[in-house]
C-alpha cells in the first residue's frame, strides 16, 4: 500500500497552497468509514449506516485536518506563534501542529471544563496553557482581541484555512463511497465542520465527482444549543465538553448550509448522547468522545425521517480517549473487583 502523504499533499489541487508553502504534517486523513449494522438495524428501511472515525486522527480529533492547513499557512506568512481558545481538541491540535512547525502554541481553555485527555495532550505537546475563569465563548474573544494587537496567530475556526483543511473529509467520503450520502450527521459546536462538509460536498459535486448533495443534519446538546434555538446561551451545560459552546462563531454560514442542503439543526439530550455512547461501544467496539456520539443520537432521534434504502454518514469527530472519566462513570460493563487470587474464584465469576 503506498503511503498516505496527509491531506494536503493528497488534495492539493483542491486547496489554496503554493509550490512556496512549507506543508506541516502529522500525516492525518485517511480516517476509516465503517459501516454500523446494529445502527441501521434500528433504523431498519434497508438504510446503510456508516460511522466516520476521526478519532483515528493523529491528535485523536478532525481538527487536525483544519490544523495542518492552518499552520502550514501560518509557518509559509513567517508567524512564530499561534494560539487558541478550546474545549479541548482544538488546543491538541494547536499545539501538536505548532510545536512541529517549530512555533509557540497558547491556548485558553475555560478552566475545569477540559478533559483530562485533551489537555494532558496540550501539556505534553508543549502549549502554554491558560485556564481562564470563564466558558469557551468568553475565551475565543480574549484571542481573538490578542491576535489583533499582536504578532500571534489565531487558529480556531474563524481562520478560513482551517475550514479549506476540513472540508477533505467531504472528498474522502465521497471517494469512499462514489457518491455523496443521503444524509450526513454531525455534531455542532462553533459549527465549522458542518460549513466545511458542505463546502467539500459542493466543491466535489460541481466538479463532476459526485452526483448529488446530502442533507445537512447538524446535532447539539440540548443544553447547549443556540443553532437549534436560534439564540446564544450565556451558560451552556453538558456532558459533551467538546460541543459546550453558546455563540458559534460560524452560524451564518451553517445556517447557509442547512437551507442550501433542505438540512435540520435538532437537539439531543445527554441521556441520549451517553445511550448512543454506549451502543457504539458496546455494539460495534467503536470508542468516540460523548460529542461524537451527538451525530449518532440525533440520527435514531430522526429515524423515522430517514428515506428508504438511504445511505446514511454518521461523524465521529473524536476519540473516546480524550474524555476517560466519561467512560469510567458511564458505561454498562461488569466491573468485578477484590477478587481472590485463584482459578476456582475466577471460574465461578465467569459462571463457570
Amino acid at each position: 500500500m503506498q503511503d498516505w502523504p496527509g491531506l494536503i499533499e493528497a488534495y492539493r489541487t483542491w486547496l489554496p497552497v503554493s509550490n512556496s508553502t512549507p506543508v506541516v504534517t502529522l500525516r492525518e486523513g485517511a480516517t476509516p468509514l465503517i459501516p454500523v449494522p446494529s445502527i441501521a438495524e434500528r433504523i431498519g428501511k434497508g438504510v446503510k449506516v456508516y460511522v466516520k472515525y476521526d478519532g483515528l486522527n493523529p491528535t485523536g480529533s478532525f481538527k487536525d485536518r483544519g490544523m495542518t492547513m492552518a499552520i502550514s499557512k501560518a509557518k509559509e506568512a513567517g508567524c512564530e506563534a499561534v494560539i487558541c481558545a478550546s474545549t479541548g481538541n482544538t488546543s491538541a491540535a494547536a499545539a501538536a501542529y505548532a510545536r512541529r512547525a517549530g512555533m509557540r502554541a497558547f491556548v485558553l481553555i475555560p478552566d475545569g471544563y477540559v478533559a483530562q485527555g485533551k489537555l494532558a495532550q496540550a501539556l505534553v505537546y508543549g502549549a502554554e496553557v491558560l485556564a481562564i475563569r470563564g466558558n469557551f465563548d468568553t475565551a475565543l474573544d480574549i484571542v481573538r482581541e490578542v491576535s489583533d494587537q499582536y504578532p500571534v496567530t489565531l487558529v480556531n475556526s474563524v481562520n478560513p484555512y482551517r475550514l479549506q483543511g476540513q472540508k477533505t473529509a467531504a472528498f474522502e467520503l465521497i471517494d469512499a463511497l462514489g457518491d455523496a450520502p443521503d444524509w450526513l450527521c454531525i455534531p455542532m459546536g462553533n459549527a465549522g465542520n458542518i460549513t466545511a462538509y458542505w463546502m467539500g460536498f459542493q466543491e466535489y459535486h460541481q466538479a463532476g465527482r459526485s452526483r448529488t448533495l446530502p442533507r445537512m443534519m447538524g446535532f447539539q446538546a440540548s443544553g447547549s444549543a443556540p443553532l437549534v434555538n436560534e439564540t446564544t446561551v450565556t451558560d451552556p451545560e453538558t456532558i459533551a465538553t467538546a460541543i459546550r459552546i453558546g455563540n458559534p462563531v460560524n452560524r451564518e454560514k451553517a445556517i447557509a448550509a442547512r437551507a442550501a442542503s433542505n438540512g435540520a439543526f435538532l437537539d439531543v439530550t445527554d441521556e441520549e448522547i451517553l445511550q448512543a455512547y454506549k451502543l457504539l461501544g458496546g455494539e460495534e467496539g467503536i470508542f468516540c468522545e460523548p460529542a461524537s456520539a451527538a451525530s449518532v443520537a440525533g440520527l435514531l432521534k430522526r429515524k423515522d425521517e430517514v428515506p428508504t434504502g438511504a445511505t446514511v454518514v454518521c461523524v465521529l469527530t473524536g476519540n473516546g480517549l480524550k474524555d476517560p472519566d466519561c467512560a469510567i462513570n458511564n458505561n454498562d460493563a461488569a466491573f468485578h473487583t477484590d477478587l481472590n487470587p485463584d482459578l476456582g474464584t475466577v471460574a465461578k465469576v465467569m459462571g463457570f
